[in-house]
């Protein structure tokens, strides 16, 4: 059995090439998968592990950073390594919205049981903060798609709210919310509420009854979604786009398993087919011969 840990915290940092050091070898050690986002301003990360290593590693990461708790975190159990490799990154933010944000305020978050009560107020709105794909994934009832392809296009968004509308912003695990958050509340904004924890959270802790949240939370690993009480969905992703797809999908005439699917088998040009056809052929061939191939899924 795997944990699938997802974590992050602002925080100034200083130091980064020591600490991604630092953390090759905890990654190293413990076989970690998965990626761990550091920069000035504070670390993001979504690793998996073996479960009788969870003390050990989370007390590791907090010594490295010389913090006492997260932002957030959240622990789901999976029966296979959610990962195929591990990764450590340096970058000029842990996500990217590409703008300076001069004070951090975190004084709004709402428990999932207190954000059911918020959504059914009068004259709130729901911002879904994440990409465009995984809004048509699932989001939930009565929320606003921005339509975003990047984190990055946020900021020009935020032209069309008005100041004195109460917002309530949510993500997959709190942290693209919270920097939204920041930077409404920098902007002047002052009935700015998230979802603490984000989707995951909620799933989590809403049972399917009481929950607002229609279809899948899109995740970034091998599980693709998960649904109420964190359970695996039923979607794969496609190799050419890197898109979720049904199974609908797969039945497609468009649809050609390890290169293309419905929505993108007229945009990829020749020579991307041609090394996904190739890469297909290899996944193959190691399946035959009982090896593993790299990107092949773990199930």
């Amino acid at each position: 059995m795997y944990n699938i840990f997802g974590f992050y915290k602002f925080k100034k940092l200083t130091s980064l090439k020591l600490k991604k050091k630092s953390l090759y070898s905890l990654f190293i050690k413990n076989d970690i998968r998965g990626t761990i986002i550091i920069s000035n301003e504070g670390l993001n990360g979504t690793i998996s592990f073996k479960s009788n290593k969870f003390d050990n590693i989370t007390t590791s990461l907090k010594k490295i950073f010389n913090i006492k708790k997260f932002n957030n975190e959240n622990l789901t159990k999976y029966k296979f390594q959610a990962f195929h490799k591990g990764k450590i990154k340096i970058k000029k933010e842990v996500v990217p919205l590409g703008v300076k944000i001069k004070k951090k305020i975190s004084d709004n978050e709402l428990t999932p049981n207190e954000w059911n009560k918020f959504i059914k107020t009068k004259n709130t709105i729901l911002i879904d903060t994440r990409k465009n794909f995984e809004f048509k994934v699932g989001t939930f009832k009565g929320s606003i798609n921005p339509k975003l392809n990047s984190f990055r296009e946020f900021p020009k968004y935020f032209k069309t709210l008005k100041k004195n509308q109460k917002i309530g912003m949510f993500c997959t695990g709190g942290i693209r919310c919270e920097k939204a958050s920041y930077y409404l509340r920098n902007k002047g904004f002052k009935n700015v509420y998230q979802l603490k924890g984000g989707i995951i959270n909620y799933l989590d802790k809403i049972n399917r009854t009481d929950s607002y949240w229609k279809g899948d939370c899109f995740v970034f690993d091998n599980r693709v979604s998960i649904k109420h009480s964190l359970k695996p969905g039923n979607l794969s992703i496609c190799a050419g786009c890197r898109e979720p797809i049904t199974k609908a999908d797969t039945k497609s005439k468009n649809f050609e398993e390890g290169v293309s699917c419905p929505n993108c088998y007229n945009k990829l040009t020749n020579k991307q087919l041609q090394r996904f056809r190739m890469r297909q052929k290899q996944i193959k061939i190691a399946k035959k011969s009982g090896k593993k191939y790299f990107y092949q899924r773990e199930i």
